[in-house]
């Protein structure tokens, strides 16, 4: 998409073009701004290049966090997704089961119906 944008961070502006868009990328900038004005206004003789790493270290502090919650994202998930696979596997065993108790009990009730026709024909 190719847009091209402009802002201003710490007194710097910068022309970029980026496929994302103007109002994200303005966004960005902005929160880019915002930490480091307070960086530089709480860091005492800062000068801007020294707010700027310590600005980059915490956001790839926070990259590398989200990173790992991913990663424990995606196990927790294919546990869950094994989990729910054995489950299945489980309830299909015992729905066979099932069909087979209750074809057995059905067998086993026209065995003693045909028992008792046999008895009642001749107690007659």
């Amino acid at each position: 998409m190719n847009n091209k944008v402009s802002f201003s961070v710490c007194g710097m502006n910068y022309h970029i073009t980026t496929d994302e868009s103007v109002e994200y990328t303005e966004a960005l900038a902005n929160e880019i701004q915002e930490k480091m004005s307070s960086i530089l206004q709480h860091g005492f003789l800062l000068n801007s290049t020294q707010a700027a790493v310590l600005t980059a270290l915490e956001y790839a502090d926070k990259l590398n966090k989200a990173e790992e919650e991913v990663a424990t994202l995606r196990g927790q998930m294919k546990d869950y997704l094994e989990d729910s696979a054995k489950a299945k596997s489980e309830r299909d065993y015992y729905k066979r089961e099932l069909e087979r108790y209750k074809t057995e009990a059905k067998f086993k009730n026209d065995q003693i119906n045909l028992f008792a026709g046999v008895k009642n024909e001749n107690d007659e």
